[in-house]
């Protein structure tokens, strides 16, 4: 990962556009271009090549999915562009598209209100950037409480890892999260895999993806 991350941002909404080019600027992120629409974004990053995009999923000119598709036609010319997409309200059907793009890693998904926890909004965005998953907690929840719950075998321990899992965290970060001990986590963590029929692994990353997986799978 860079020393400095550049960044396309694109947001239709004047005021928290310029709130996040502050945010960004003041975290020791280069903000190469701000624009509010899909067209300037493709247009941005693509003149710009930047190391990291964040990106509503609705813009301009159809307020739709216009961000988020923007966002997967760019993974797939350039797969290794870290992607973070924005939304408003949970919609978890938007998380499968994104997370199958370019090669599955560098994209994060997460809830505007998360916006409000400035440092871990910015430490997503660095996790991001140098090749990690992150998936919204309440996106997770929201498909954890489906009917049939495929997880159903999960303690509520279990979902609670499970969730800060899909954000990303190793099991040091979540241990500390938590206050129980590493190993612990580990146990806890071991758990959920063979409940899920996933293999075990150390990477946090390709575990991840792998927990991911499942749940779009499962859905």
């Amino acid at each position: 990962m860079p020393s400095v991350i550049r960044v396309v941002l694109a947001e239709d909404e004047v005021l928290l556009r310029e709130g996040l080019v502050g945010l960004l600027t003041r975290f020791g992120f280069a903000v190469d271009a701000a624009v509010g629409s899909a067209p300037d974004l493709l247009d941005a990053v693509r003149t710009h090549r930047p190391d990291l995009l964040v990106t509503d999923i609705r813009m301009p000119p159809q307020h739709r999915d216009d961000g988020l598709r923007a966002a997967v036609a760019l993974r797939a010319e350039r797969p290794d562009l870290a992607v973070v997409v924005l939304s408003q309200h949970v919609q978890s059907g938007y998380a499968a598209p994104l997370l199958d793009s370019g090669d599955g890693n560098r994209v994060g998904y997460l809830l505007k209100d998360r916006v409000a926890d400035v440092e871990e909004f910015a430490a997503t965005l660095r996790r991001v950037a140098a090749g990690g998953t992150a998936v919204d907690p309440d996106v997770v929840r929201h498909l954890l409480r489906r009917p049939r719950d495929p997880l159903g075998a999960l303690s509520p321990r279990e979902r609670e890892v499970l969730g800060l899992v899909a954000e990303g965290h190793s099991n040091s970060a979540i241990a500390a999260r938590l206050h129980v001990t590493e190993a612990a986590i580990g146990k806890h963590v071991g758990n959920i895999l063979a409940k899920l029929g996933l293999p075990p692994d150390e990477d946090t990353n390709r575990r991840v993806l792998a927990v991911l997986a499942h749940l779009r799978a499962a859905g």
